[in-house]
């Protein structure tokens, strides 16, 4: 018998009104068509260690013929049937999904995202009139690909975002066109897309002749080994209809593999021979041609690359790459037009898909090298020039001032933790990894550091497999020049050193995405800045959409080389530059770290210095809480807690910065809340140990022994790890952590374990 007070919950609201209304329409009975419920779009960014942020999911997903059709945002019956209207909205615009509804199962708003008529409806359409309004222009070709379920026993399914990715190119193709651009940041996975557009093509034996008897042949070109060799793995599925393409099988062989149906090489082995391998192989050999990294030259009038791409020009071509448009790549959105898709940096880290990043700008005496008569000088130099930045190290050297950097940055990161160093050359590169083994204290391993570089070959390969697998440490850092700027996949990077000046935002860019790979206790990665390289952030273009280039023009491609390897638009390495002056300093002149600063970003994603951080958000804060008393209450309630810091970092001040801001005040071991009094009333910090013994007696004044014991448990926690320890979302985990199982603890405590945890708090934060 239903008790006289009793109030449908939403997850009755959903089994008892909602999901019949669904069958009623047909949804998870009509043949092709299924409900996903609460499927997931955003797992949440990473705050720290331990946390994310709430993940964005929509209650359900109606999918027909393997599309998405719609969405549906559900709230219990007690509210209106119109709280989920925004939700809806959000949802339908990330999916790209036309419909969206919101329901308390009793009435039924329905939204079209494509002509904005919004109105009460009675009922959910079926599947396939959802499905045919959804899918306007649809066509055969459309509906045979977009058909085709993903391959997840060898890949994970596709995020939203790819699979957005994946029928922009699907509709892209259905529409006739064959030169196809994706713009995606680095880390987000286009390899993976590409694999699943090829997967729909192989299963429907979709090929040019339009037979529908043989198999796409399909062709991924990359402009470096380690890039087509990542390619070839994640193919894996494809078993032996793959096939990597090498100089050496060529010349061993005497002409070019055709029996298999996808074959992954690089540019230049392409170009090797007297005659470019490539014109063995006819004309409309290929049906589908993947060009990876495609922002590097190979669309350029006069590269020779371009040459491959015109042969095979009956293909359909697609181009991927991380970087919008500007004057260094007119030429790849010339060649292939606007990007059918894009997905940004800032909304991958949004997401909770890409690694927030942390900035360490470090600056030292010798940002320019004036001649001083006492100084050593090993080699030519001009007494009357004043050296700068990007003269260092490439006609001059300083030995003390690369030390000095080194010992600054190894004094600061966990020195087991994987890190890449960015030098100017080859030589650098060497100079500064024997600097790093001479500072080491972590380790005796002898390759502890080692260098990754063109000249290094083959060990430098080796060493830079060691360096992905996540069950290695050693190497622990490697340094480079060019070679690691791009498509190196390595999860665990945690620092970036910059150690040269990086002017293109291109190169910026793909070195800023080596570590944004997610990884388990990766809270963010830091990028440790030597080179004024943080400037970048301050581009228009660092983060924003792609704009209209101020010219054209374009790298040149390289000379082949006799064995057929040749050289990138973007060389793998600089070159030496002969001989380098060498500058011992003299007459008591040293280099001094002279400043060491972190950088936050405001709401709009810029970077700022630490005093105007502070002061931006002393100036907003006012419209967060009224008083001090105020701040109290709503910081000492999980809840609304919850509440203010989400509404804190929509304008930009997330937690994250804000932990990092106590620093600035020395508060390290405060709770935020310290920060937030401190800013706003002049209040002095106290570390979060004496915040508990301060409040300890008003906490466990009227409660029971076994309560007692359980908020002693959970302050120790919270002195520990801080804030985010007393978040609603955390009691489960602290629950297990201290009885073992969630049901150990209601048998301790009862089932007021929730009220418990959250009325201490209000205690702990009181005057």
């Amino acid at each position: 018998m239903t008790p006289h007070n009793y109030q449908p919950s939403e997850a009755d609201t959903r089994a008892e009104l909602i999901e019949p209304k669904l069958r009623e329409a047909g949804w998870g009975i009509t043949e092709n068509s299924f409900i996903r419920r609460e499927y997931v779009i955003r797992i949440g960014r990473i705050l720290d260690g331990y946390h994310r942020e709430e993940k964005l999911f929509a209650d359900y997903a109606l999918f027909y013929k393997n599309q998405i059709a719609g969405i549906v945002e559900a709230k219990k019956s007690s509210l209106n049937y119109r709280e989920g209207i925004a939700q809806a909205k959000l949802y339908a615009g990330l999916l790209k999904a036309r419909f969206a509804y919101s329901t308390n199962g009793l009435k039924i708003y329905q939204i079209d995202m494509q002509t904005g008529e919004e109105k009460d409806v009675s009922a959910f359409l079926s599947p396939e009139t959802l499905y045919n309004m959804a899918y306007t222009e649809k066509n055969a070709l459309w509906e045979m690909l977009s058909s085709v379920p993903y391959e997840t026993a060898g890949h994970f399914e596709p995020r939203y975002y790819q699979n957005n990715a994946v029928n922009a190119v699907i509709k892209a193709m259905a529409q006739g066109k064959k030169r196809i651009l994706l713009t995606l940041a680095t880390g987000t996975g286009k390899t993976c897309i590409a694999f699943q557009i090829v997967w729909k093509l192989f299963q429907t034996k979709w090929n040019l002749s339009k037979t529908g008897t043989r198999r796409p042949r399909v062709l991924f070109l990359a402009d470096r080994n380690i890039l087509a060799d990542q390619a070839y793995n994640a193919f894996e599925p494809f078993g032996n209809a793959r096939r990597r393409i090498s100089p050496g099988e060529i010349k061993k062989d005497g002409k070019v593999p055709t029996s298999e149906h996808i074959f992954f090489t690089i540019f230049q082995t392409f170009m090797a021979g007297e005659k470019p391998h490539f014109g063995q192989y006819p004309k409309n050999f290929f049906d589908f041609i993947i060009i990876d990294e495609c922002h590097r030259g190979g669309a350029n009038d006069e590269s020779r690359w371009r040459g491959i791409m015109d042969y095979f020009e009956s293909a359909v071509q697609l181009g991927l790459t991380a970087t919008p448009k500007r004057d260094v790549n007119a030429d790849t959105y010339a060649y292939f037009g606007e990007p059918v898709y894009e997905y940004s940096l800032k909304e991958g880290i949004n997401d909770g898909f890409l690694t927030p990043f942390r900035v360490r700008a470090i600056q030292d005496n010798f940002a320019e090298y004036e001649y001083c008569k006492d100084d050593e000088i090993d080699g030519e130099i001009d007494a009357e020039h004043t050296y700068t930045e990007n003269e260092i190290n490439r006609k001059i050297r300083i030995p003390e001032r690369e030390e000095a950097r080194v010992k600054a940055f190894m004094s600061e990161i966990c020195q087991m933790d994987k890190t890449l160093v960015f030098c100017y050359s080859q030589e650098h590169a060497a100079e500064v990894r024997d600097l790093i083994n001479q500072e080491k204290t972590a380790s005796t391993d002898p390759n502890y550091c080692a260098r990754v570089t063109a000249d290094d070959g083959e060990a430098g390969n080796r060493h830079l497999r060691q360096f992905q697998d996540t069950e290695k440490t050693i190497p622990a850092i490697l340094t480079t020049s060019q070679k690691l700027s791009t498509g190196v996949d390595a999860i665990q990077v945690k620092n970036i050193v910059l150690m040269r000046p990086i002017n293109s935002m291109v190169e910026f860019k793909q070195i800023i995405g080596r570590g944004t790979r997610l990884c388990d206790g990766k809270a963010y990665f830091t990028i440790y800045d030597f080179v004024g390289a943080s400037r970048n952030f301050a581009d228009q273009e660092w983060d924003g959409p792609p704009l209209e280039p101020a010219g054209t023009g374009g790298a040149k491609c390289g000379n082949k080389k006799p064995d057929g390897t040749g050289t990138s638009t973007v060389q793998e390495d600089h070159p030496e530059y002969g001989s380098i002056t060498v500058v011992k300093l003299g007459n008591g002149r040293s280099v001094q770290i002279m400043s060491s600063r972190t950088l936050f970003y405001d709401s709009s994603g810029k970077p700022v210095s630490a005093r105007q951080f502070i002061e931006n958000i002393f100036h907003a804060l006012p419209d967060f809480f009224v008083s001090e008393d105020d701040l109290r209450k709503k910081w000492g309630n999980p809840e609304t807690r919850s509440a203010l810091l989400k509404d804190l970092e929509a304008r930009g001040y997330a937690l994250e910065s804000l932990e990092k801001a106590k620093e600035i005040i020395n508060a390290k071991d405060s709770d935020v809340f310290d920060l937030l009094c401190h800013i706003a009333y002049g209040k002095k910090a106290i570390t979060r140990r004496e915040m508990a013994e301060l409040h300890k007696q008003a906490i466990f004044e009227n409660v029971s022994a076994r309560q007692r014991d359980f908020i002693g448990f959970v302050l120790a926690q919270y002195v520990e790890n801080g804030i985010m320890e007393l978040d609603s979302a955390n009691l489960s985990g602290l629950i297990t952590l201290k009885y073992g199982t969630p049901a150990d603890g209601i048998t301790q405590l009862g089932h007021s374990i929730r009220e418990t945890f959250c009325s201490f708090q209000q205690y702990l934060y009181m005057r």
